[in-house]
Order: C-alpha cells, then sequence, then structure tokens
C-alpha cells in the first residue's frame, strides 16, 4: 500500500510518500507523476513515511529524475537508513540529490 500526498505551489511540486514503493504501487506513482510535472521546476520527493523501495519504485524515480534534469531539479528528502542503504548499494545516491 502506497499513499501519495502531492503539494504544489507556483513552480514547486513536494510529493510524499508513504508505504511501500513496489511493483505493485510504482504504475499508481508514476501515473501521479507524469501528470504532475508540467511546469515543475523543483521537484521534492519527501519518503520520510516510506518503508520500502523496490527496483519498480527505483526506476520511477529514475525515469522522473530524467524528465527534471530538462526542466529543473529534483531532490529526495528525509530517507530512511534502509532506503537509504538501498540507494546506496544500487549507486542511486550517485544519480539523485538525496539531502
Amino acid at each position: 500500500m502506497l499513499n501519495i500526498a502531492k503539494n504544489a505551489s507556483a513552480d514547486e511540486l513536494t510529493i510524499a510518500l508513504e508505504g511501500r514503493l513496489d511493483t505493485t504501487t510504482a504504475p499508481q506513482l508514476e501515473d501521479e507523476v507524469k501528470g504532475a510535472l508540467e511546469g515543475v521546476k523543483k521537484l521534492v520527493f519527501d519518503i520520510a513515511k516510506l518503508e520500502y523501495i523496490s527496483s519498480a519504485g527505483l526506476r520511477v524515480l529514475l525515469s522522473t529524475q530524467k524528465i527534471m534534469n530538462k526542466q529543473g531539479e529534483m531532490i529526495v528528502k528525509n530517507t530512511s537508513d534502509e532506503v537509504k542503504e538501498i540507494f546506496e548499494v544500487t549507486g542511486f545516491l550517485d544519480i539523485l540529490t538525496v539531502e
């Protein structure tokens, strides 16, 4: 189960994720993100309450990063130790801006 909360102001969008980002929930996030990026210059993923991320979830973050590279910046913040370790092992710490 994944809860997605979006908060937009001007050209900035914050997406807060809660739960598990896996094969089942990744398409849901992908749909939410794709419909919300127009005109966004700063995208922030707040993943303080994200318990787990699978390769499907990583793929969504990567494809979103590619879009944001063209139109602005993407930041991933409030990463738990578990998720940060997954980012480290997969090399995503070098790809994403993690705060």
